[in-house]
């Protein structure tokens, strides 16, 4: 048995090499298929952080009544923060509050003169919340219009905004099916075009099958060296695929972080690089194997 598995490996190891130009044609198409693959991998990776740049700039504001104390305001936000929808609450005093629009106005000198006029900060304080979908908005909104909360809260701005969440949430449901939809329709033509090269390469050893069934091999034992092969060439192009890539996503990054700021596509590359390599790798292996499984299927049958 052990000397059985050897001669397998060595064979198709030899086959391997013995076609080289073969073999680089299958290795050249492999690369192709899984560098589109590696492709839709990336894409998805931008469009996750497309999707949740614009999750994050969906919030609604809650506002509270002059003279609210802080304990109280503190409490709702940590009432808050106990629903199940809500991902994320930060806490603006009155004194932020007019901070931050008083930073905000700087080059406005009427505004600025005004501010400087008042007697008292006109602003209050409020509470920027985040969902963790944008369709959650509705129940967090209904939540913070509990009779408990009415002595409290001035406004809360949901309803302002509903449409403009609406549109956001129609935005992001669209990118993530299309995103989906793509990913799948290329995803099926890449196996197609892999299984199709394996098989015209197996198909020029259509000869050799046939004698070695003839004179007696069993199907495994010759079967065995093209799944040899198969593995070989998922290993040769999964690695091939992922030092070329690695330029690319260097020289494509800059362009990209301007297009989307925050995406860090290259800094996802070099921290998920072994990761990445190791989905390719098994890609490339099911790929050749499967292939060379349903291509020498056929020259078994005599």
């Amino acid at each position: 048995m052990i000397t059985a598995f050897k001669r397998v490996f060595l064979v198709g190891f030899q086959n391997f090499w013995r076609n080289g130009w073969l073999s680089a044609t299958t290795v050249s198409v492999m690369v192709l298929v899984l560098s589109m693959i590696l492709g839709l991998l990336m894409i998805s990776v931008l469009t996750e952080a497309v999707v949740q740049h614009l999750e994050n700039q969906i919030d609604i504001s809650v506002y509270f009544k002059p003279k609210t104390a802080e304990p109280d305001i503190l409490q709702v936000k940590n009432n808050l923060l106990a629903e199940k929808e809500v991902k994320s609450v930060e806490y603006v005093s009155e004194d932020a509050a007019l901070a931050l629009f008083k930073e905000r106005h700087k080059a406005d000198t009427i505004i600025a003169q005004v501010l400087e006029e008042l007697d008292a900060n006109p602003l209050e304080a409020s509470l920027n919340i985040k969902a963790k979908a944008p369709d959650q908005f509705a129940a967090i909104a209904k939540f913070l219009e509990k009779k408990e909360y009415a002595p409290l809260i001035s406004a809360v701005n949901y309803y302002e905004n509903q449409e403009t969440i609406a549109r956001l949430s129609s935005v992001i449901s669209a990118i993530r099916k299309t995103g989906l939809f793509i990913t799948l329709a290329l995803s099926v033509i890449s196996v197609l075009v892999a299984l199709n090269t394996i098989r015209i390469a197996i198909y020029t050893l259509k000869d050799e099958v046939t004698i070695m069934k003839l004179v007696g091999a069993t199907n495994w034992f010759i079967r065995g060296p093209f799944l040899v092969e198969g593995v070989l060439y998922g290993l040769i192009s999964a690695t091939a695929t992922i030092i070329v890539f690695y330029p690319i996503m260097f020289l494509l990054a800059p362009y990209v972080d301007n297009f989307f700021p925050g995406s860090d596509l290259f800094l996802y590359f070099q921290r998920n690089f072994m990761t990445l390599w190791l989905i390719l790798l098994l890609c490339g292996i099911v790929l050749g194997v499967f292939g060379s499984m349903i291509a020498i299927r056929k020259y078994l049958k005599i």
